[in-house]
């Protein structure tokens, strides 16, 4: 039985949640009709101002500046937002809804009704930072296959399937599956969400209030605000609104590898003399840049691109400041500029694979990446080589 709506009542206040899937025409109802018949004193919308704004100027990516981005060490962020948001669209195009429709009529009829609205989410930038922050290697990899598997996709889902997801029992086994492949992406994506909306709609002003969130945080958000109203639980979420800064070990995690590459050198060097550590050297720049242009290469790369994947990876890994996608993204983009037409097309162009490659903004990015994979790849590969060399 779904369940879209809970009632809380506490304090003297009356707080309406309703469950949405975000690409659902009876969502998009559902919230309207909520709204008119209740007519809170506030409408909190699931969403933040910067994807509010996204929302509302679907030429924003018209502004986008890809070599911007790209210095500002944005690259990755930008990727996983592209690849987030092509997956709903997928979805939404084979039922004629987009993403995010049941927020922009909950607003629209929020200020045909002359209700305030707050929007109540956490900003996706720092919701994606805190994920990418709270894994390790093992954690990223998975994640980037799952973005990876899910932009490419060829799943289709229909109207009834849409609505399934608004179903507890079917919501909570895609719950349980997310903690167990990845608990620390549900508990960023999911838990901490939950606590963050829960805090924001219960400091929103109003005695009685209509909330607009995805399904998947009602079970969750209604916990968070029944303990908030029994003073079990603090509303501030200054922990869990800014990228957990690095430890000690953290920074200096980035000059472990260069470390251990010198060391090796340097045993080599010592068992073998000069030649044997110049050999070692060798192998690992050609492990390393070898690995990094053919990346540059799966990406359909320009040939100066591929060139400067190959130089530029060992320089990247000497210095754990500069990564080897921004040389060969950067050259890519001086050389294949993006135009208008690029900048227009994006956000449909990102939800097939041929679309990615012929759109100059996501080969761009398909550069940046497959370059700094095969890299990493490449360096993976070597040390185990080195240390065999030396047995």
């Amino acid at each position: 039985m779904k369940q879209t709506v809970r009632r809380i009542e506490a304090n003297g206040r009356e707080i309406i949640l309703v469950g949405t899937a975000h690409i659902s025409q009876e969502s998009i109802e559902e919230a309207a009709t909520v709204i008119r018949t209740e007519h809170p004193d506030r409408v909190c919308i699931e969403l933040d101002e910067g994807r509010l704004q996204s929302l509302n100027n679907e030429k924003g990516w018209q502004e986008l500046d890809i070599v911007k981005v790209l210095k500002e060490g944005k690259g990755f962020l930008l990727l996983a937002n592209l690849v987030l948001a092509s997956f709903q669209k997928k979805m939404g195009q084979d039922i004629g809804i987009k993403p995010g429709d049941e927020m922009k009529e909950a607003i629209r009829v929020s200020a045909e009704e002359g209700i305030p609205t707050s929007m109540v989410d956490r900003p996706i930038h720092v919701t994606l930072r805190r994920a990418w922050a709270k894994n390790g290697l093992w954690g990223k990899s998975k994640l980037l296959a799952l973005l990876v598997s899910s932009a490419f996709s060829n799943e289709e889902m229909n109207s009834e399937d849409i609505e399934n997801l608004k179903d507890q029992s079917a919501m909570d086994g895609m719950m349980e599956e997310l903690a167990k492949y990845l608990p620390k992406i549900k508990e960023v994506l999911i838990d901490e969400r939950d606590r963050y909306l829960a805090s924001h709609i219960w400091q929103a002003e109003g005695t009685k209030l209509v909330a607009i969130l995805g399904a998947g945080h009602l079970p969750g958000t209604e916990a968070y605000i029944r303990e908030l109203a029994a003073g079990t639980q603090n509303p501030d979420t200054t922990d869990i609104s800014t990228v957990p800064p690095k430890t000690i070990g953290g920074k200096f995690a980035g000059w472990t590898f260069p470390a251990i590459l010198l060391l090796l050198f340097a045993a080599g060097f010592f068992t073998g003399g000069a030649v044997t550590s110049i050999d070692m050297l060798i192998r690992w720049l050609l492990w390393n840049g070898t690995l990094s242009a053919i990346g540059t290469a799966v990406a359909l790369g320009h040939p100066l691109a591929i060139v400067t994947a190959f130089v530029g990876a060992p320089i990247a890994t000497i210095n754990p400041f500069i990564g080897v996608g921004l040389f060969s993204g950067l050259v890519q983009a001086l050389l294949r500029k993006p135009q208008v037409r690029d900048m227009e097309h994006l956000a449909q162009d990102v939800t097939t694979i041929r679309g990615f490659y012929r759109n100059r903004i996501s080969h761009v990015l398909l550069v940046f990446f497959l370059s700094s994979l095969g890299g990493a790849i490449g360096n993976f590969i070597a040390v185990p080589a080195l240390i065999g060399s030396l047995l």
